[in-house]
């Protein structure tokens, strides 16, 4: 089995930064592509940002002067930062990774539980 984990985020402060983690664990034999969705109330799931194995960085246009994704492959872990946090980022923030499992021929979409980030002062 796999889970995504994800910790961090929480209440922060308008201008301030909030960072998150996502880690992997279970029958892992290797993960390609990992990044991050948010998700707000009423709306649908908004794609923030995905890296690469190697490290390729890509991020959704609106938010590319202020976010950062970082993986560590040692970990199977996944990164992100969001700066000059506004209202508006208020939301449900989800990772998720495409996992290659222990014996299998395939790679699968995981996803982690959400978790929250509210912008507030």
């Amino acid at each position: 089995q796999v889970q995504l984990v994800e910790s961090g985020g929480g209440l922060a402060q308008p201008g301030s930064s909030v960072g998150m983690s996502c880690v992997g664990s279970g029958n892992i034999q290797n993960i390609r592509n990992m990044g991050w969705y948010r998700e707000k109330p009423g709306q649908d799931r908004e794609w923030l940002a995905t890296i690469t194995r190697p490290g390729v960085q890509k991020y959704s246009q609106s938010l590319r002067d202020r976010i950062s994704i970082n993986r560590d492959n040692d970990r199977n872990a996944v990164y992100l930062q969001l700066h000059s946090l506004q209202s508006e980022d208020t939301a449900l923030y989800y990772c998720y990774a495409s996992v290659l499992t222990t014996n299998s021929d395939a790679y699968k979409e995981f996803w982690g539980r959400g978790i929250q980030v509210t912008v507030s002062s």
